[in-house]
């Protein structure tokens, strides 16, 4: 479609991206960087770039499908376009690999460009002398992962060429490496619109993502169980004082508590912050003591995982046991032990090997139980309208088992061959219209094929009987077949569509795709975003689309590498944002249940109600859309909210003012006025009493009998006063100080140390329906959100090793005579009946100044001290007390949220 100038009809997000474009050419920048997710429109926005610019345009993307693509869309935009190396045409539109195929006799250090084979090097020549040209990368999150260096020195020999980076890949959810070439190549991003961005415009279906739980089959389980019985004994041997000339916990204290002449824990954490979770699930543990300058956050609050054993260990093997004879029995014991959580003792240290528990978990039968499972809920709830594409790996299993596997997989188990099998013959399920289409087959129920066959009036084409379904066979070709497939599913002739993640991943487009079932193993950025993406093209026959992007994971509790399959659900949805049951728009596993922890899987006991649960949301499927609220207001930012759960019967304040009352070790300060003013609260009742009074005596003329009634009951009413006031004052000192408070000291602390931009101003607090806090600073950079929550979360967690302390001098709420309200009352101070200790989070305790900034914050909003350095002998006296203790008694957790 064109607009009246002969340009395309671009979407909001589109004409954003242009106008960045566009800035960023007019400020001389030859590089730039945009990222939009699937179904946004990327590749309409390089024909538009192409169409303006004027420019000879060079395409370059992963495959085929995409390389179609591109031509199709330039050829509606009126621009000449073809896929030839002999760049002839407008825009030519090229694969990777017509760039990078490597000549094997090149010598292996020499420059990529020279290891290319004469066709790549022949490409890059006509490159070089097609003069100012555009290169367009399309998702090219596939160079960074494969051809980075090529392409850093394919654009170090065009210094003429505009070069525009286009990927639905965000930057949150690349790794550091990939962070920083993208820096290289392309500088900072020119533009980034998010997923919730666009479906809050309508431009993307709104989704849910889903889980659904299962354990291994009973024989999977046996046999996880013997796996795991060799690194139990040997977690067991670990704690043997006799085990080793250094023992395992000896050499821990040494490295982690002690640190004689070592760095500092924040050196640690920097360096190794793997290795020093791993010790501090070690202390959570009780076998580990709690670090000087360490503090225990979410990640902590739980047992240590395979991989912290294998990291302390390897740290031990590395460290003291190679280092010291006699320790052969020992290591021969690690090296017994590490093949059956995955890993192997090498001269260089523990590292990672075949894991055939992983192979487990992942091609599990249970997956394609519930494979089953998932298509009968939704074909009960879609009926004809269900378009549900389920992803495998492999179309078929392309190895043997391993012999210590033999009996407990089955050899097809995980692939697309036994996911169709297991649909085509679930009595139940009536799921006979399942079709598979990969690379080299097409497959389904008799019926099924018959029905696609007629299609196709002018091919001959033979349904032959196969392994639990029929195949079709024929001329045959993805490149022609796939989109063939593709229109028969749409159109209803098939319901479910069984594929690979390779085949009908990136590039392969179907609006009417109603929801995925997600089986694969790949957890990269790439094959997230690609996955996710398949069903949230919005399908114009549906306004009302709403997709569900299940994933099926398998857990082994009680394995040591049991949550291996929860691990990678994890990578899966980190960074990546979602609307969960609340409304929120989180990133992580949050988002598929507010309960879900990114460190660890539910329980068991819980799978049937998270799975029951799962099922309700999905027949909710307007209660979805209506999260996600299409078409109201957005920023398009993200920041980190802390969520605080009080513990059992703990109560927490509500007030959000600074402090009224505040306790001193000797004495009290009223700050703010009472709610009625002194002359109304001690003199007017008083007069009352006179008047009434002196009306008595007048009218028996008994001035005695008036100053016998008159005047006890001025002092009386005025004592009366006095108590309530003594009340009021008692019931502000003892209230606990609500999380508004905290998190409004902290940031206004942060604010003046120049460490966040905004204030307590800017503090957002809610209280959930549940009981549940969440707190967040708005108005600052992402980065200054998750400095204001991680310090958040150490300021309510447990004292630990803080360099400074705060107190808090508390007045219990025990039962008060009338004679101590009235003197309250009356403005005596209080006796306070303890003091609370609090830490000063580690950002503003680096040093006196911020520390003291610290304490004023904290004495305006709640009352105390002045910080004490631990570090002091009167800090070291506290610590020493209070180390351990918990002020607050809360569970808190940081999630990453967008608004």
């Amino acid at each position: 479609m064109t607009d009246s100038n002969g340009g395309m009809t671009l979407r909001k997000h589109q004409r954003l991206a242009m106008e960045a474009l566009d800035r960023a050419w007019s400020e001389g920048r030859r590089r730039a960087w945009v990222v939009l997710p699937p179904g946004a429109g990327k590749t309409l926005l390089g024909v538009e770039t192409a169409h303006l610019l004027g420019l000879p345009t060079v395409v370059l993307s992963p495959n085929t499908a995409i390389q179609n693509q591109w031509v199709d869309a330039s050829a509606q935009a009126g621009l000449e376009a073809g896929d030839d190396r002999d760049l002839a045409t407008a825009l030519s539109s090229l694969t990777y690999q017509s760039l990078a195929v490597f000549d094997a006799a090149a010598e292996d250090d020499a420059p990529l460009i020279e290891q290319l084979h004469d066709n790549g090097k022949e490409l890059v020549r006509r490159l070089q002398h097609a003069g100012p040209l555009l290169l367009v990368l399309d998702e090219c999150h596939h160079l960074l992962e494969v051809w980075g260096r090529l392409l850093a020195e394919l654009l170090a020999m065009l210094p003429q060429a505009r070069v525009l980076g286009l990927t639905a890949t965000p930057p949150a959810a690349m790794t550091a490496g990939e962070a920083e070439l993208v820096e290289e190549l392309f500088g900072a991003v020119v533009f980034e619109a998010s997923i919730p961005a666009v479906v809050r415009e309508g431009d993307l279906a709104p989704f849910a993502e889903l889980v659904w739980l299962t354990e291994p089959t009973a024989a999977e389980s046996t046999w996880l169980a013997e796996s795991a019985e060799r690194f139990t004994e040997l977690v067991t041997q670990l704690t043997d004082p006799a085990f080793g000339t250094t023992p395992f916990l000896v050499w821990l204290d040494r490295r982690f508590v002690t640190r004689s002449g070592g760095s500092s824990w924040d050196g640690l954490m920097r360096s190794e912050p793997e290795l020093a979770d791993a010790a501090l699930r070690l202390h959570h543990a009780g076998l580990l003591a709690m670090p000087e300058g360490a503090v225990l956050v979410e990640q902590h609050r739980r047992d240590p995982t395979s991989q912290d054993w294998v990291l302390l260990i390897d740290d031990w093997v590395t460290g003291c046991l190679r280092r010291a004879a006699g320790n052969d029995h020992v290591l021969g014991a690690i090296r017994a032990a590490l093949p059956s959580v995955g890993q192997v003792l090498t001269r260089n240290g523990i590292r990672a090997g075949r894991s055939p528990v992983d192979r487990v978990l992942a091609r599990s039968e249970s997956k394609t139980v519930a494979t089953a499972a998932i298509v009968a809920q939704e074909r009960l709830a879609l009926g004809e309208r269900l378009r549900l594409l389920v992803l495998t790996d492999h179309e078929r299993a392309s190895a043997t088992l391993p012999a210590d596997l033999d009996g407990v997989l089955d050899e097809q188990s995980g692939s697309a061959y036994a996911v169709l099998e297991a649909l085509l013959t679930d009595n139940d399920l009536e799921a006979d219209d399942a079709l598979l289409v990969t690379a080299s087959t097409i497959a389904g129920s008799r019926d099924t094929l018959t029905r696609l066959a007629q299609t196709v009036p002018d091919v001959e084409l033979k349904i032959d009987d196969g392994p639990g379904f029929c195949l079709l066979t024929g001329p045959w070709s993805s490149r022609a077949w796939v989109p063939h497939v593709t229109r028969f599913f749409e159109a209803g002739g098939c319901h479910v569509l069984v594929g690979t993640r390779g085949l009908l991943g990136e590039g392969w487009d179907a609006q009417r795709v109603t929801g995925v079932v997600d089986l694969t193993a790949a957890t990269t950025p790439t094959a997230v975003v690609q996955t996710r993406g398949r069903a949230l093209r919005i399908d114009p026959a549906a306004p009302d689309k709403v997709a569900l992007n299940w994933t099926v994971v398998c857990v082994a509790e009680g394995h040591p590498r049991g949550d291996n399959d929860w691990q990678r659900l994890v990578r899966k949805h980190t960074g990546f944002f979602g609307v969960d049951e609340s409304g929120v728009v989180v990133d992580g596993v949050a988002h598929i249940d507010p309960a879900f922890s990114p460190y660890a899987p539910p329980s068991r006991a819980d799978f049937d109600t998270i799975n029951a649960r799962m099922a309700v949301r999905a027949d909710n499927r307007e209660e979805v859309r209506e999260r996600w609220r299409v078409g109201q207001p957005y920023d398009d930012v993200a920041g980190r909210t802390v969520r605080v759960r009080p513990g059992p019967g703990q109560r927490l304040g509500t007030a959000n003012a600074a402090a009224e009352v505040v306790i001193r070790e000797s004495a009290i300060e009223i700050r703010h006025p009472t709610p009625a003013p002194w002359f109304a609260r001690m003199v007017v009742p008083s007069l009352v009493v006179l008047v009434i009074g002196v009306l008595a005596g007048v009218l028996t003329h008994g001035w005695s009998l008036f100053a016998l009634i008159a005047l006890p009951l001025a002092y009386a009413a005025r004592v009366r006063a006095q108590g309530a006031e003594g009340r009021r004052v008692v019931a502000a000192a003892t209230e606990q100080p609500s999380v508004a408070r905290i998190a409004s000291a902290l940031a206004d602390a942060l604010h003046e140390a120049g460490l966040v931009r905004r204030a307590a101003d800017a503090l957002v607090v809610s209280m959930e329906s549940d009981g549940e806090y969440r707190a967040r600073l708005d108005g600052v950079t992402e980065s200054e959100s998750e400095l204001f929550a991680r310090a958040l979360e150490e300021l309510l967690a447990p004292i630990a090793e803080p360099r400074y302390v705060l107190p808090r001098w508390v007045v219990t709420t025990r039962e008060r005579t009338w004679r101590e309200l009235a003197r309250i009352g009356a403005g005596k101070s209080i006796v306070p009946d303890g003091v609370v200790w609090h830490s000063v989070p580690s950002v503003l305790g680096t040093n006196a100044a911020r520390a003291r900034l610290f304490a004023q914050a904290w004495d305006h909003w709640i009352g105390g001290g002045d910080a004490i350095y631990t570090g002091s002998p009167e800090g070291a006296g506290v610590l020493a007390a209070q180390r351990g203790s918990d002020p607050f008694d809360v569970s808190t957790v940081i999630r990453r949220e967008w608004r």
